[in-house]
């Protein structure tokens, strides 16, 4: 039996085979038209005679011996792309989940030395990460302003510097640092959103987040101007930056703004009243401790929090 009658014969068995599965008369999976078992076999008994006739039937599967293997060739090319997006969006995935932290999970961030919105008797304590050229950190200001108002002694907003642009933001900060040496952080942060950030912006004009605009700003609001240049310029305010910076990355911080409220990672929006629900739960939970407020933040949450960051992959600790 010569190389294309047992072609012939493989392929009459294949369309025997796969006639049952489609329809006679439709487009065949395979790019043809499907054939009835007995056409099929019809066509089988002539590719396997000789003469002529056979010749022209054994051309002709040939033919669509060699479509099929064009297909099985284009299809293997598909199935590997499908399959290195698949392994590309997977392993995406699994960054992602190693990276968002478990909603369980309750990080002793340690706030020494960081400026302070609120009383230190609060028995809540929200952390926001922020950077002074970041536009949702300036769109949470007004909001946890009103939501320390709101709690009325219950509730403390810690300031802690994660700067992501420190190009444009780190003179802000080392600003804001200087301005709570001298217990006027609020304001200097407040001013600075409203003439350096936001002026910056629509002016275009980055000048106004440098440090002239700065010392202008801390003017403006009553600081000591030599003072808070020196305080500027000196390693204390360098230092603290940078430990701000480790302990909040320790915590797989990788984004401003980002919010710690009592430990436990906030992924809400920015609004009060989505603010408040977590909030609320938290003092729910620190007044049925029986821990006085002044102490529950470290009592609590440094003392018996997670000293590591976790995601959602990760088991809760024993």
């Amino acid at each position: 039996m010569s190389k294309n009658t047992a072609l012939a014969s493989v392929l009459a068995c294949a369309l025997s085979l796969s006639a049952g599965c489609e329809k006679q008369g439709e487009v065949s999976r395979f790019g043809g038209i499907t054939e009835s078992a007995g056409a099929a076999s019809s066509g089988a008994a002539e590719a396997g005679g000789t003469g002529g006739g056979g010749n022209t039937g054994n051309s002709s599967l040939e033919s669509r011996v060699k479509r099929l293997e064009d297909e099985s060739a284009k299809n293997a090319e598909a199935m590997a792309f499908l399959n290195q997006v698949w392994g590309q969006q997977k392993a995406q995935q699994e960054q992602e989940q190693a990276q968002t932290p478990a909603p369980d999970a309750v990080f002793a961030i340690d706030i020494t030395g960081d400026p302070v919105d609120g009383p230190a008797s609060a028995p809540v304590t929200l952390v926001k990460a922020y950077d002074f050229d970041c536009p949702y950190c300036e769109m949470a200001n007004a909001p946890l302003k009103q939501l320390v108002k709101d709690y009325n002694g219950k509730l403390r907003v810690v300031y802690k510097n994660f700067v992501v642009h420190p190009q444009s933001a780190t003179t802000a900060h080392l600003g804001g640092c200087a301005a709570w040496e001298q217990k006027k952080f609020m304001e200097f942060k407040d001013a600075f959103w409203e003439k350096g950030f936001k002026a910056a912006r629509q002016s275009k004009d980055r000048s106004k987040m440098g440090e002239e605009n700065v010392l202008a700003i801390a003017k403006e609001v009553g600081l000591n101007v030599d003072k808070f240049k020196a305080d500027m310029n000196g390693d204390k305010c360098k230092q603290l930056i940078e430990r701000d910076m480790a302990e909040l990355s320790k915590f797989g911080t990788n984004a401003t703004p980002s919010f710690y409220i009592n430990g436990q990672p906030y992924r809400s929006g920015l609004e009060t009243a989505a603010f408040k629900v977590v909030i609320d739960q938290k003092l729910k939970e620190a007044e049925a401790s029986g821990v006085p407020g002044k102490d529950y933040y470290q009592k609590v949450v440094i003392e018996k929090g997670e000293k590591k960051f976790r995601s959602i992959k990760d088991p809760k600790p024993s």
